[in-house]
């Protein structure tokens, strides 16, 4: 939300009380809950996937294995939210989109990159892991290419590491939202069970909890302005 940006960390903190009061004591410790099983160790990064159905089934895996951050990549394909399949997941997740022409995905997974991320294609490749063979001792960004022709070749020229799932039947690839399903699945489990920093820190908490008051306080910005306006509490 742009009224947001020019705030400080001192005022965002007070706006986020100040929402907290609007928000039942019952749902303020689903987020406490949650925000220790946030993480942004693993972000997925989805480019130009066309069906609508298939990137909320996405989001909706994100938000259910605790995965804060999703990159939507949308030169070519614009991302419309499937309210029957995302389920409401979209309003609790950090989600990223970009357009900005022919160079966007090598832009975007610059900058990704530049994040700490190690860019992991998901396509076969003759030097690839497989999903549970994948190291996680770095922060790691899964990308995910087009129902019908997967990754373009600007992204899978970026990848740093490949990964596949393994299958034995006679079909030779999941649908996209499945394949993301079971990766998350996969990294989550192994990230929670391993000694690598996957949590969110104070400060990304604090970030995320805010997001969280605005979505679910019904009309927030109205509550917003009106907060910004009392200088009192900006002091």
């Amino acid at each position: 939300m742009e009224l947001l940006k020019e705030l400080n960390p001192e005022q965002k903190e007070k706006l986020t009380q100040y929402l907290l009061e609007f928000v039942s004591n019952h749902k303020q410790e689903i987020f406490a809950k949650n925000l220790l099983q946030r993480t942004r160790y693993l972000t997925i990064v989805l480019e130009n996937v066309f069906q609508p159905h298939n990137i909320s089934a996405v989001l909706r895996s994100c938000e259910c294995f605790g995965v804060q951050d999703v990159h939507i990549i949308e030169n070519r394909n614009r991302y419309q939210v499937n309210p029957d399949v995302a389920l409401g997941a979209s309003k609790w997740l950090s989600i990223h989109r970009y357009d900005e022409g022919e160079e966007t995905v090598i832009r975007v997974l610059e900058r990704i990159r530049a994040q700490g991320y190690r860019l992991v294609a998901t396509s076969p490749h003759e030097d690839d892991y497989t999903i549970e063979e994948l190291p996680l001792d770095q922060k790691t960004a899964l990308i995910f290419g087009t129902e019908l022709e997967g990754l373009s070749k600007a992204a899978l020229s970026m990848a740093d590491a490949w990964v596949k799932i393994p299958m034995v039947g006679f079909t030779e690839s999941l649908n996209i939202s499945v394949s993301a399903a079971v990766s998350l699945y996969t990294l989550t489990r192994r990230l929670r069970q391993s000694s690598y920093p996957w949590r969110l820190n104070e400060e990304e908490q604090r970030e995320v909890l805010l997001q969280w008051a605005v979505s679910a306080v019904k009309s927030a910005e109205p509550l917003i302005k009106n907060f910004l306006n009392q200088k009192r509490n900006l002091t």
